[in-house]
């Protein structure tokens, strides 16, 4: 087992708030990456002020922290961040500020490891795309919760309370997933997409099978050879349309089309997923839920499916965000 890839780095034993900050100041907490943001902020609440390292449409396998990053950091009283399978080329920054800033891998904080699905290329690693899972990623709001009321225990349980109640509205949206995903016919729940980042929500919805031109991470290009191997896939199986992601160059499903083509075989595209990244802020897929929501419909409509009721414990969320009007 790789611990390097598994093991939180938490200095929530150090550097804690002391008696003299106020408890009606936020605590200034900093997330690589927005899925994990926006789980902290409603955990957190009016107790802590949220802010998210990595742009939206910005890969972090392959993110490197920069000046900018360093003075965020430095800044910070909690950090966030998802998993070293994950965050690659932040390690080193992040293994650096654990040692005075509180700091939590809230994969590791929040699973066993036989609980996760392994790197296929890399089987000592994790994949750490959890979020696919709706179910799985509400699990990382106590762990969230308990960090925040560590370092301002007078939020401690208002913040247990925020997540108890986030888990809830998490498994009502993985509850209509899972009954989206079941409308589309059999045979043809099959999800092609850039990257290896949707193993978590077919096994969690239902679809038959997953495949991707390129790893779990992103580091290296894909070969011609990878893109030939999964144009076979296509053909064999009749998969009505293959997905690019915001976050992955569309150029390699692009260069799948056309080798599928190529063979005589006709394959759409079929839109664009959200994968290691959500939507733009300010927009309803800039929102965790919102997320995964635009990402069913994308399958649901390319793959011949029809969308349920949006689910009732969910309602004020698609009357925040007007996405059912």
């Amino acid at each position: 087992m790789n611990t390097r890839l598994l093991a939180p780095l938490t200095a929530l034993s150090l550097a804690l708030s002391t008696p003299s900050q106020a408890a009606e100041e936020p605590l200034r907490v900093l997330a690589t990456v927005g899925m994990l943001g926006d789980v902290a902020g409603h955990v957190g609440g009016a107790c802590a002020q949220v802010e998210t390292l990595l742009a939206r449409d910005v890969d972090p396998h392959e993110y490197s922290a920069r000046p900018s990053d360093i003075r965020r950091l430095e800044a910070a009283e909690l950090i966030l961040y998802v998993d070293f399978a994950l965050e690659e080329q932040l390690a080193t920054a992040l293994q650096r500020f654990a040692e005075r800033v509180p700091t939590l891998g809230v994969v590791a904080a929040s699973f066993e490891r036989d609980e996760l699905r392994a790197d296929p290329d890399a089987p000592d690693a994790l994949d750490p795309h959890v979020w696919m899972d709706a179910r799985l990623w509400s699990r990382i709001a106590p762990p969230i919760a308990e960090a925040i009321g560590t370092a301002r225990p007078d939020c401690a349980e208002a913040a247990a309370a925020n997540a108890e109640d986030y888990m809830a509205r998490l498994d009502a949206l993985h509850g209509w997933v899972a009954e989206a995903i079941a409308t589309i016919p059999e045979g043809r729940r099959l999800l092609v997409t850039a990257h290896d980042a949707f193993e978590y929500f077919a096994a969690a919805y239902g679809m038959e099978a997953s495949e991707a031109i390129e790893g779990i991470s992103t580091t290296t290009e894909a070969s011609i050879a990878d893109i030939r191997e999964v144009a076979g896939f296509v053909i064999d199986r009749q998969v009505p349309a293959v997905f690019v992601e915001t976050t992955v160059n569309p150029r390699t499903i692009e260069a799948l089309v056309q080798e599928v083509r190529a063979r005589g075989h006709e394959v759409a595209i079929g839109g664009a997923l959200y994968s290691d990244g959500m939507g733009p802020e300010g927009t309803a897929e800039g929102t965790y839920i919102g997320m995964i929501r635009a990402n069913t419909v994308t399958i649901v409509d390319a793959l011949g499916g029809t969308l349920p009721d949006w689910p009732e414990a969910l309602a004020d969320w698609a009357e925040e965000w007007s996405v059912l009007e």
